[in-house]
């Protein structure tokens, strides 16, 4: 593996992410193909990628991000927000929170239900295993020997475990494992680490297989647009740093994983999508699709802070010299300790309501509070309840605003937009609180400063969602796959009405799971690189 390359491939992978290292990696197992995959960032040779605690150092970072933000939102107070993904080799698993989660059987089998055949959980799973190495051993439900490191958390907060004792006494049962089908419950989340360390996709996917002559990478390559002719698509032509545009052929297919943001955005640039959508940013229409850029879904987290006494938290520890000192120490000596902190340790999934036949919420609890990411923590001891949605109704969209491929697209998420949705805000607000109040918790007196106790009504409780909500770093579905005509990508994950084209990355997901979408983003490469060896035998 090498940053060489050459004009033609058999196939060509855009963007270097989670789904683009494990593409790349299956599809030039096979020596009698070439692969060249392309990433707009540079190489993961950053060091706080790979110290855990370092995503606070990569989120904001162009060295690693593409610096994202939304337009304003209304369902947000009129905020516009941050919007991270990853720009970087290894993509959002660079710079993620590292948590190891699939979501609910339920969520594959319904997107079965909706015609997107062998995408059940029955037919998911085997690809789940295939790439895991779970450190706790193989079984019906996990496997051994694969490239994704899945391993447990190297330290515990007496606060989270008494929020986890306190949501047992409001009926949320304790679980050992989120990933056997049926998340309900409340465990430390599993993470992508080995030894706390990072583990990304690079790590993963390509560094073992750097010997292959027949896998090149190439870093810095932003990509100007899909070369269209005769209804297929024949190559890429992109842009190196400082130098002329370049186009390279794929002989047999090119596959776009560059994620839920830059894959509609990539089609948009070469002329594939809503017509109107192209006219307004100044692009001829090649192939009308009407669904690319549509359909964006993403977990809107609602932050909710609370002051304790009588406990430590991470605040006081990071907010001295001394503390920060011995949290560096601790890492340094053991990779244990702060640092080797995914951003949520804790994970509890339960229903805002008991209609909901499986949970729709998901709480990644945090022995800190802070104003925002990359802010420092508070100056009192605290804990944060970050609550999301798990299946929100709403829908945004991502559309190019002009032809110029290095202009940010337009992303909307339109939080909040669904009635249903904020009913399922204000309902998580009142079960924090119900469960902040339990006795495992209340001998720590805990006292709620974000949202604060002032908003009660239900309008009320939907503005404090709008005032402390943000996104969870999930989006989803711009490209959705299905059997209908109107759907971007048939479930071989082929884009209607252009030979030749795949998409592969979160974008696809019909609908959004319910839990983080990393290691489901990885499950769909493992299932494209199958159907397409399959299809070029």
């Amino acid at each position: 593996m090498a940053e060489r390359w050459h004009g033609e491939y058999d196939f060509v992978v855009v963007g270097g992410g989670t789904a683009g290292c494990a593409l790349a990696n299956r599809l030039s197992a096979d020596p009698a193909v070439t692969v060249l995959l392309l990433e707009a960032g540079r190489r993961d040779n950053h060091p706080w990628i790979h110290i855990p605690v370092g995503y606070l150092f990569c989120i904001g970072n162009p060295r690693t991000d593409w610096c994202f933000s939304t337009d304003a939102e209304s369902g947000l107070n009129g905020r516009t927000l941050n919007y991270p993904r990853g720009k970087v080799l290894g993509g959002c698993s660079s710079i993620n929170g590292m948590i190891y989660m699939r979501g609910q059987s339920a969520d594959y089998d319904g997107w079965r239900q909706m015609g997107c055949t062998g995408w059940g959980w029955d037919d998911v799973l085997p690809f789940f295993k295939r790439s895991e190495d779970y450190h706790a051993g193989a079984d019906e439900m996990h496997g051994v020997g694969g490239e994704w490191r899945v391993e447990a958390q190297r330290l515990h907060w007496d606060i989270l475990d008494a929020f986890r004792a306190a949501a047992e006494t409001v009926g949320i049962p304790r679980t050992q494992d989120f990933n056997r089908g049926d998340n309900e419950g409340s465990s430390y989340f599993k993470v992508n680490q080995r030894r706390g360390v990072r583990w990304n996709a690079v790590k993963a996917f390509l560094r073992p297989v750097r010997h292959r002559r027949n896998l090149h990478v190439r870093t810095g390559a932003h990509v100007r647009r899909l070369v269209i002719e005769e209804g297929a698509a024949v190559g890429v032509e992109f842009e190196l740093e400082g130098a002329p545009l370049q186009t390279v052929r794929a002989r047999r297919e090119t596959v776009l994983c560059a994620g839920a943001i830059n894959s509609p955005h990539i089609l948009e640039l070469s002329g594939i999508g809503r017509g109107e959508a192209l006219h307004a940013a100044g692009l001829s229409v090649t192939v009308e699709r009407r669904e690319v850029g549509e359909n964006l879904q993403d977990h809107l987290q609602l932050r909710c802070a609370y002051k304790v006494t009588g406990v430590r938290t991470l605040n006081e520890r990071a907010s001295s010299l001394l503390g920060k000192s011995a949290i560096a120490l601790e890492y340094a000596v053991r990779r244990s300790g702060p640092m080797s902190m995914a951003p949520s340790q804790l994970g509890v999934f339960t229903r805002s309501d008991p209609s909901f036949e499986t949970p729709n919420l998901q709480y990644h609890v945090q022995p800190l509070s802070l104003n925002r990411f990359g802010e420092p923590v508070d100056a009192f001891p605290a804990f944060t309840a970050s609550v999301c949605n798990l299946r929100p109704e709403s829908r945004g969209s991502v559309h190019a605003r002009s032809p110029d491929h290095r202009a940010q697209p337009a992303i909307r998420p339109n939080y909040l937009a669904a009635v249903r949705d904020r009913q399922v805000a204000a309902d998580a607000i009142r079960l924090t609180r119900r469960i902040a109040a339990a006795e495992p918790l209340r001998r720590y007196q805990p006292e709620e400063f974000r949202p604060g106790p002032a908003f009660q009504t239900e309008e009320e409780l939907v503005e404090a969602a709008g005032a402390i909500g943000t996104t969870i770093f999930h989006p989803a579905g711009t490209c959705r796959m299905g059997a209908d005509e109107a759907s971007v990508v048939d479930p071989q994950l082929r884009v209607r009405g252009v030979r030749r084209l795949r998409v592969a990355d979160a974008s696809v997901m019909p609908r959004i799971v319910s839990g983080n979408t990393n290691s489901p983003t990885l499950m769909i490469a493992e299932k494209a690189a199958a159907m397409i060896r399959q299809a070029w035998p």
